[in-house]
């Protein structure tokens, strides 16, 4: 080999040595940490949120007020569930301690009642038994089986004593445990009409907020153009959140594909708005609006992951769940359950029904996306729309 060849072969082997030895370098980070991941897209997406608060309280004072008085809303209803599972916890606890009490003052009465028979017996019997017993016995064999008797009537009176002073005490205690509960009841139920309270002081001051904005929309044109607002915001809403999502790996979008027509819907109710029908000013309906009861459970139509989970203007305290390359849209929601980033599963209770976004009366709005398309919501689920 010549030396021009050599040296060829040499430049040649150190550039496979220093592809090798980048490969090796960039081969760790292509490798991300899922979790790390997770936490990175929902890091991204709650400074999303909190951006969407500034530039709502930046661009309209009426809109942020009419937020902040849902959420007012929101936590006191929180509260007031919260008071409402220990008071029933409270009530099933303190009925089965009366259940208890009542049962140990049962069981003392029979055992005092079976010692004073007995009692009763060995005063007939006379004080003296055991020496009457002698007294009266020529078969010392007799004699003996009969102290053995009376030997097991005495333990036993003297177990029945033992068992009366036990069940005394248990009764003792089951009385204390139930006065302790009947006030750890009493201050449940004031803290219930308290956070009833709150609620109502709540929905009072959001009223006071939903009739200012309505007094700044003068005619139609204010009301459509309001709506646009509203739409716009949305969609810019899904575009930056496909954007954060961008990074985690693909989803079950395919799984989701193939359950359409097989879907139970998310809360029971009449449909009052349809997709695709006019809503004025050339916009439509992007899903559809379900009337329903202030309260009712609302439940993910398939199981994902939590992407949004605050309010946005025009729709209220917003719910939207990342299917994997499909998403579906809560809105008008009374509370929220879950979190960005948390996991849920088809059928899972997220949120309940109400007016949130300043409308008039409670309802669920929900959409279904095809990435950023708005798809007819009505064919994915398994029965006819009421």
């Amino acid at each position: 080999m010549t030396d021009e060849g050599f040296a060829l072969r040499k430049q040649g082997l150190a550039g496979a040595a220093c592809l090798l030895l980048l490969f090796a370098v960039a081969a760790p980070s292509a490798q991300r940490d899922p979790e790390k991941q997770l936490q990175d897209v929902r890091g991204r997406i709650e400074e999303l949120q909190r951006s969407i608060r500034r530039d709502t309280d930046r661009r309209d004072s009426l809109s942020a007020q009419l937020r902040d008085a849902e959420e007012k809303v929101r936590n006191a209803r929180g509260r007031l569930g919260g008071v409402r599972k220990q008071l029933a916890g409270s009530d099933a606890r303190l009925s089965r301690l009366t259940a208890e009490r009542e049962r140990t003052e049962r069981d003392l009465r029979e055992q005092r009642m079976a010692l004073a028979t007995q009692l009763r017996s060995a005063y007939m019997s006379g004080r003296e038994e055991q020496i009457k017993l002698l007294l009266s016995q020529q078969d010392p064999a007799a004699f003996g089986r009969m102290l053995v008797y009376y030997s097991y009537l005495g333990r036993a009176r003297a177990g029945k004593i033992a068992e009366i002073e036990t069940a005394a005490k248990t009764l003792e205690q089951a009385v204390q445990q139930e006065a302790e509960e009947k006030e750890r009841l009493a201050a449940l139920e004031a803290d219930s009409r308290k956070e009833l309270s709150s609620v109502d002081s709540a929905r009072t001051e959001r009223g006071k907020a939903v009739r200012a904005i309505n007094s700044q929309i003068r005619n139609n044109s204010d009301t459509i153009a309001k709506l646009k607002r509203e739409a716009a915001a949305l969609e810019k809403l899904v575009a930056d959140l496909r954007q954060a999502l961008r990074d985690l790996p693909p989803g079950a979008g395919q799984a989701f594909e193939k359950v359409r027509g097989r879907l139970a819907w998310p809360a029971g109710g009449r449909i009052v708005a349809r997709f695709g029908q006019p809503r004025g000013g050339g916009l439509k309906w992007n899903g559809v609006m379900i009337e329903a009861g202030r309260g009712t459970e609302i439940r993910a139509l398939y199981e994902g992951r939590i992407v949004y989970s605050d309010w946005l203007p025009g729709m209220g305290l917003l719910l939207i769940i990342d299917h994997g390359g499909y998403m579906s849209l809560y809105a008008h929601n009374e509370q929220l359950f879950k979190a960005v980033g948390d996991r849920v599963e088809g059928g899972e209770v997220v949120a309940t029904v109400g007016d949130s976004g300043g409308r008039s009366q409670p309802g669920l709005y929900l959409e279904i996306r095809r990435g950023a398309t708005p798809v007819d919501p009505i064919p994915w689920f398994r029965r006819p729309a009421p």
